[in-house]
């Protein structure tokens, strides 16, 4: 019997190239912001300023209704595993070229699959086996084991895409939360953490104008990109979408190139292509076998 043919509407496909495109952008000022200011600053800014755009967003039309969950503690350990994850990550890109963090973190999938077999029962494929080695390869390729940066900051990227990996897994099983809620949750508990953390990191902090200005414009973007990755998963299905997300390698290249002089290796660029090959692979089969849908799409901001 012939498979019917999943319809990818091209809105559907520009919104989602733009919202990683907005991740990638985002990630290349905090770059930017992160050799001057503390990290936890960084977080604090990147989640308080979602919070209140939420709030003009949503609160006329839902009031109350934001907070409400019927699975309270584990929304609390989303939005702390959210924090955990952008602190690792912000951290590797206070110290790393901004590609090979964007590609590191793009081993969340492989974690997800091994999480998601040991805690949620989840079968274990030959192509699902085949691209967990192929991303720890590819994994390989990038952190170079022995030079000077694996002892180091490639952890902290690392780290990012493990806390990222349990929050999916987390995420799956509040299936039945409004998404809009399990969106605000994560951004309230970071902006709260970050409140109390990163005054211990100096009373005083030079900022100028324009580091104001990007404070909030880290905010502002990334609230644009995950808007814009709920609209296209309402239009397509995520399984479709998931090649799409894959561009932001290539966006985080070229602005680590553009922006900061940092181009890849010979080794680094065969790791990214195989981390992103070896995914692509992965849900072209998966969709073309029908089977279980497929860990949410990575995204790094």
């Amino acid at each position: 019997m012939p498979r019917a043919h999943v319809h990818i509407p091209p809105t559907a496909v520009f919104m989602i190239v733009g919202a990683v495109a907005c991740f990638s952008v985002l990630d290349g000022i905090i770059k930017s912001l992160a050799v001057r200011h503390p990290v936890p600053l960084l977080v604090w800014a990147r989640w308080g300023f979602q919070v209140v755009a939420m709030l003009i967003w949503l609160a006329p039309s839902m009031g109350p209704r934001m907070l409400h969950t019927r699975q309270l503690r584990m929304q609390l350990l989303r939005g702390g595993l959210l924090v955990g994850s952008s602190l690792c990550f912000m951290t590797a890109l206070a110290h790393m070229p901004l590609a090979d963090a964007t590609a590191l973190n793009y081993t969340t999938p492989t974690i997800v699959i091994i999480l998601a077999m040991v805690f949620l029962n989840e079968r274990l494929t030959l192509p699902r086996m085949a691209f967990v080695i192929a991303g720890l390869a590819g994994m390989t390729m990038i952190v170079q084991p022995g030079a000077e940066i694996f002892r180091g900051t490639s952890l902290f990227a690392l780290g990012s895409a493990l806390c990222y990996a349990i929050y999916q897994i987390t995420t799956r099983m509040l299936a039945g939360e409004d998404p809009r809620v399990s969106l605000f949750y994560p951004a309230l508990v970071g902006t709260l953490l970050m409140t109390f953390v990163w005054p211990w990191f100096g009373s005083r902090i030079d900022l100028t104008w324009v580091d104001v200005v990007l404070l909030a414009g880290i905010g502002v973007i990334g609230t644009i990109g995950h808007f814009l990755f709920i609209l296209a998963f309402q239009r397509a299905p995520a399984s479709a979408l998931t090649p799409f997300t894959y561009i932001q390698v290539v966006f985080a290249t070229l602005i680590g190139w553009l922006a900061y002089n940092d181009f890849p290796d010979a080794l680094t660029l065969a790791g990214m292509a195989l981390i992103a090959g070896s995914g692509l692979l992965l849900t072209w089969h998966e969709r073309r076998r029908a089977l279980i849908v497929a860990p949410e799409p990575t995204a790094v901001d």
